[in-house]
């Protein structure tokens, strides 16, 4: 059972749409991170009030991108349904956001290790979690 979902994870159906939505992810990351570094050494903020400002700002765009190329046979468009979709995926991955913030927290207070690393981390973990329940919500 384990070798079947691997197998599926590299060459099935999914494999396509999880390689995108790493790629999307990871551009939204490298925005997040930016915006993350802007809000926390340039503009002064606490680095968990700048974390989530910029996670906010990159639920947006992560969801133009997945919606435009990570999940395009099941597209939502026309207005209505676009924005029901920006809904469901600020509900997802807003639920994420406690997940990323405590992980960054506790890398950052409690390891030491720098806000920037620990937010490249809490990315990761949390990306599990918004894959599956964007894959089986918002776009399901």
């Amino acid at each position: 059972m384990i070798r079947a979902i691997l197998r599926d994870l590299s060459s099935g159906p999914i494999a396509v749409q999880l390689r995108r939505f790493v790629v999307v992810g990871a551009v939204t990351a490298g925005i997040q991170m930016a915006l993350l570094w802007a809000f926390v050494d340039a503009a002064g903020l606490n680095y968990l009030i700048g974390a989530t400002i910029a996670i906010e700002i990159t639920i947006v765009l992560s969801y133009v991108g997945n919606n435009a190329w990570t999940f395009q046979a099941k597209q939502n468009t026309g207005v209505s349904e676009y924005l029901s979709g920006l809904l469901k995926t600020n509900l997802v991955r807003g639920t994420a956001i406690p997940i990323q913030l405590a992980v960054l927290f506790a890398l950052v207070e409690w390891a030491g290790i720098l806000y920037l690393v620990g937010n490249a981390v809490a990315i990761f973990i949390s990306g599990i979690y918004r894959f599956v329940l964007d894959a089986l919500w918002t776009w399901g």
